[in-house]
């Protein structure tokens, strides 16, 4: 994906912070066919003490993806969200006609290339399960997933372990603070869908040091 050096990413933590808080992308296996095979999914992350995280999923049996997993195991986990339309009226500030403003979407995104492992046995599988749970239930009364042992064959895990990271924070780091402060106000008033978690990434990044 294009990324100007205004949206870059400061550092890969806010890459990262971000993956870790939408819990859910594309898995894109190219493998060797014309096409690649397109998987929307749930993940989380297993971070060790130091180093990149690895990210744990699982899919059903029947997924496409195992195949293409077989011809090449290198993968791409596109994962994008926190967006918000900004219409043209928005970008104007003081004299500014708001009907000659341009309008945009903000957005986040991250690109992890990662090479893939499929996990097949039990405790293998059960551990992702487990690891899933803890991070999405954890204030929930669950069953320990042995419970559905008989149930594992129907799936298979996979443990993704990144080898690049890619980062876009598309909040108008291209314009000075006056108009980025005018978008700010703007998104606070509507408060639609988007545009609380959009706004807190453009105050955000106005705080931080340029990119």
């Amino acid at each position: 994906m294009l990324v100007h050096p205004w949206d870059a990413a400061t550092d890969e933590h806010e890459v990262w912070s971000f993956v870790q808080a939408q819990g859910f992308g594309h898995l894109i296996a190219p493998g060797r066919r014309e096409l690649p095979v397109v998987v929307p999914t749930q993940f989380v992350l297993d971070a060790p003490p130091a180093g990149r995280p690895d990210v744990l999923l699982h899919l059903a049996r029947p997924n496409p993806v195992w195949a293409a997993l077989d011809e090449r195991p290198m993968v791409l986990l596109s994962i994008a969200g926190d967006w918000a339309y900004v219409p043209s009226g928005w970008k104007a500030v003081g004299d500014e006609d708001p009907a000659l403003g341009i309008p945009t979407t903000y957005y986040a995104a991250a690109q992890l290339v990662a090479d893939a492992t499929v996990v097949d046995d039990d405790e293998g599988k059960l551990a992702i399960l487990r690891a899933q749970l803890a991070a999405l239930e954890p204030e929930m009364a669950h069953a320990d997933p042995e419970v559905h042992l008989r149930r594992l064959p129907g799936i298979r895990g996979i443990r993704l372990r990144v080898r690049e990271v890619t980062g876009k924070f598309k909040y108008g780091g291209n314009v000075d603070v006056a108009h980025r402060t005018a978008v700010a106000h703007h998104l606070g008033a509507r408060n639609g869908p988007g545009d609380r978690s959009a706004l807190e990434h453009l105050l955000r990044r106005m705080d931080a040091p340029e990119t």
